[in-house]
């Protein structure tokens, strides 16, 4: 084992590159400032009329002009000013990055006016059917309206923007697709396929349908008033996610290539472990055993004992089942030491960014490796005597962070889960 690859013989991977968009703001500065104060970025939501719904609030991101333009718009500029910044910050061309590009994005519909707008050509024309939807199909009211309802269109844009190389790779594993295109990027580079990648979760898609949808699941809060209060993890009276936007983009490379160019680097992505989950849709396993075996898959991976982890960026949904689950994997883990090991959610202030979320919420854990700064758990007014846990509770807490491990467990029984560390000495 040399300098450069890990207790397998692997490349070890280097991350020199973070960016992201939320709720909280645009680029690293401005989100890791409002959430190392205990900032909230959710709110009554504005974008679209709320009559009759249950849920009116959300960490939408509004001061981006394609916040009114579809999840598809929005999701692809969150996207690309996140990638940009990231591989800004990294040092390579931003028209000419030369690595592939593994991107996270939600599962997106042809938007409701191109719906109509198709509806009222169709009609048009003769009695609605098949072979005219097809011809409408072929020429379009707007020639451009079906990439919004392709799954790997954005991909293509950030492709040809940022001159990534090979097919795109757009994938959705739910709550964890932004943690499993870390680790497709990282398997990228132990295998040798590339010196460098690019990785990317985003998350444009807060809409009416997409409220109604998860409120028949009864997986959102529905504290309205405040809303900043509403996004609770780990607390008694949890009741719920909040639906959230943003974006999370990492340019990760082999530590040999960053060191040999002289690259900064910012943290070393050592460990990636997954845990398929069977047993429903949407609910845990009773006992905990997937995601307990996607956290020790992950310290496997990277070769360290429980006891080197220093904090854990939690999943930390605040819907009663996931915490509860997250707590069980954790402390059985972890055992006696959960107690006393901060465990924080980052989410009780951007709310849940869904397939966004394991990007973002990996480049958070970098930026508390090198700040020394571990964001809070807001809103934690009363505890859950059934998780006992020290989640650093209403306010950030200075602390020397070798190692984080953040943990994403999604809707699907997919969880992942990632190992970042200090770089090496």
């Amino acid at each position: 084992m040399s300098k450069y690859t890990d207790h397998l013989g692997r490349p070890l991977v280097a991350i020199t590159g973070l960016g992201v968009v939320s709720s909280l703001g645009q680029g690293k500065q401005d989100n890791w400032e409002a959430l190392t104060s205990g900032t909230s970025g959710i709110h009554t939501i504005t974008r679209f009329a709320l009559d009759n719904l249950r849920t009116q609030i959300a960490g939408t991101v509004d001061f981006l002009e394609e916040s009114t333009e579809g999840a598809s718009a929005l999701s692809q500029e969150l996207a690309l000013l996140a990638a940009e910044e990231a591989i800004a910050q990294a040092g390579f061309p931003i028209h000419d990055f030369g690595g592939p590009l593994f991107l996270a994005a939600p599962p997106v519909e042809l938007e409701w006016r191109n719906r109509f707008a198709l509806d009222a050509l169709v009609r048009s024309e003769g009695e609605p059917g098949y072979d005219l939807l097809l011809a409408a199909c072929r020429r379009g009211p707007q020639p451009e309206m079906f990439n919004t309802a392709e799954f790997g269109y954005i991909a293509e844009v950030l492709a040809e923007t940022f001159g990534t190389r090979g097919l795109p790779i757009t994938l959705s594993t739910a709550c964890a697709s932004g943690a499993t295109a870390i680790q497709l990027g990282v398997e990228a580079i132990r295998r040798g396929e590339s010196d460098r990648v690019l990785s990317i979760g985003t998350d444009g898609s807060v809409s009416a349908e997409a409220l109604i949808r998860f409120s028949l699941l009864s997986a959102l809060s529905t504290h309205n008033d405040p809303a900043h209060k509403a996004a609770k993890p780990f607390s008694k009276d949890r009741d719920g996610f909040v639906m959230a936007e943003g974006s999370g983009a990492l340019v990760m490379e082999s530590l040999e290539s960053a060191i040999s160019r002289g690259a900064n680097v910012l943290g070393i992505m050592r460990g990636c472990g997954e845990k398929a989950d069977d047993f429903h849709r949407t609910r845990s396993k009773p006992d905990g055993s997937p995601a307990i075996g996607a956290v020790r898959a992950s310290l496997e991976d990277a070769g360290i004992k429980e006891d080197a982890i220093d904090y854990v960026n939690a999943h930390g949904t605040s819907t009663p089942e996931n915490d509860k689950m997250e707590y069980l994997a954790l402390s059985t883990v972890f055992g006696d030491r959960i107690s006393s090991l901060p465990v924080s959610s980052n989410k009780s202030m951007i709310g849940h960014t869904l397939t966004a979320a394991g990007a973002i919420e990996a480049v958070f854990s970098v930026l508390t490796i090198q700040t020394g700064t571990i964001p809070p758990t807001i809103n934690y007014d009363n505890p859950d005597p059934a998780i006992v846990m020290d989640v650093v509770p209403n306010e950030k807490r200075e602390a020397r962070v070798s190692s984080v491990l953040s943990s994403s467990f999604g809707f699907g029984g997919q969880n992942t889960c990632l190992v970042m560390t200090a770089e090496p000495n």
